[in-house]
């Protein structure tokens, strides 16, 4: 303000000084009655609309939820109108510090290559313990298009059922498969570190027309892509996941993968994984007929000595001859506990036995030699019984 005081020196009225400064006459007044030079009243700070919200972000950052995007999707639920941008301000100094391992990447053509593996996702129950389930995903490695699947069990028949869900979601069949050293895909190395390769794993392949390759042992990095892949279905979408049962679970994450992983500009190839995989379908392998895979895809269970088989919950009547014995086929229940009864199913069952009829021995009585005794050497033992 040295020019309005060099201004009001010279004569110059309020209102040519108000003027020539660009500010209101009573700013200029309240300088030149000042005894000193005026300075401005503190601001009022105003709260932060993050604020109210601020000790649920701790707790979750605490759990080590940490992403974002997802804790944004949180606090919307919550009523928080601010920024991403206010978010993150508040949430970064607050992340542990990670250094990520070096690799070296690198790229496949379209069509060449999947990258397959099992991740485990834990939660709370409501009675107060830790439960896990298991999460199956595929990335096609030239487009990053991912399949994600929830299941109660890692075992083969479910390993197998989930390559051909995902095939179907991708539109086709990859040339290879990438793998870890799982017992699912390879049992041993022979005396040449040649793997010893799963049967009916396999068999699949074989049947698919797929070759499957593996990790170097102990270096699962070198399947980058699904172990990110499995990292970003943790971080992004099961810290926010609310579910009934894995069917409901896969729903949701199979929407998540529609609405957000599959939308969003890949870090690497700068482009969505949907579209590239618009692209990558036309390098995939066609699908088998049906009847091919059908029979790789059943799941054999031992039926019970009632008839029913147990699977996932429910029961499935069979016939009663069949008790056990393996079986595979059968309609799938639509509810847990749920009990389907086959017509005819204990059809010429005996009465008062579960048990099948057996065919009685036939013993040679003349080829048993009877030692004969006298009848009073068997009142002779009772008596010193007695």
């Amino acid at each position: 303000m040295k020019r309005l005081y060099e201004l009001h020196g010279q004569g110059v009225s309020i209102r040519r000084i108000a003027a020539e400064l660009g500010i209101a006459r009573n700013t200029v007044r309240t300088y030149l009655r000042a005894e000193g030079v005026p300075t401005p009243k503190p601001r009022r700070k105003r709260g932060s609309c993050l604020a109210p919200f601020a000790p649920y972000v701790d707790e979750r950052v605490a759990a080590g939820v940490t992403n974002c995007v997802v804790l944004l999707r949180e606090l919307r639920g919550r009523g928080y109108a601010g920024s991403y941008a206010l978010l993150t301000a508040y949430v970064r100094p607050r992340r542990r510090p990670r250094q990520p391992p070096a690799t070296v990447r690198f790229e496949t053509e379209p069509g060449a290559q999947a990258q397959v593996d099992f991740g485990q996702c834990r939660y709370a129950a409501d009675d107060g313990t830790t439960k896990q389930v298991w999460v199956f995903v595929m990335v096609l490695s030239w487009s990053r298009a991912i399949y994600v699947e929830f299941v109660a069990r890692a075992d083969e028949a479910t390993f197998l059922r989930c390559h051909h869900h995902a095939f179907v979601a991708f539109g086709g069949i990859p040339r290879t498969c990438l793998y870890d050293n799982t017992k699912l895909v390879v049992l041993d190395r022979d005396s040449n570190g040649e793997p010893v390769w799963q049967r009916s794993f396999l068999d699949f392949c074989r049947r698919l027309g797929f070759t499957p390759r593996l990790c170097q042992p102990y270096r699962p990095r070198t399947k980058g892509r699904v172990e990110r892949g499995i990292d970003d279905v943790k971080e992004n979408f099961w810290p926010s996941a609310r579910f009934r049962d894995l069917l409901d679970l896969t729903v949701q994450a199979q929407g998540w993968v529609r609405t957000v992983a599959d939308v969003r500009i890949h870090g690497t190839t700068g482009e969505r994984p949907g579209e590239r995989l618009g692209t990558e379908r036309d390098a995939l392998q066609p699908l088998p007929a049906a009847a091919t895979v059908a029979p790789l895809l059943r799941e054999v269970r031992q039926v019970g000595r009632d008839g029913f088989v147990r699977w996932e919950g429910a029961s499935y009547g069979v016939p009663w001859r069949w008790a056990g014995q393996l079986v595979a086929v059968h309609p799938r229940a639509t509810r847990p506990h749920q009990r389907f009864v086959l017509p005819g199913q204990w059809d010429g069952l005996p009465l008062g036995d579960a048990r099948p009829p057996r065919e009685p021995l036939a013993v040679q009585l003349s080829t048993v030699e009877v030692e004969a005794r006298s009848l009073g050497v068997y009142d002779a033992l009772v008596g010193e019984g007695q």
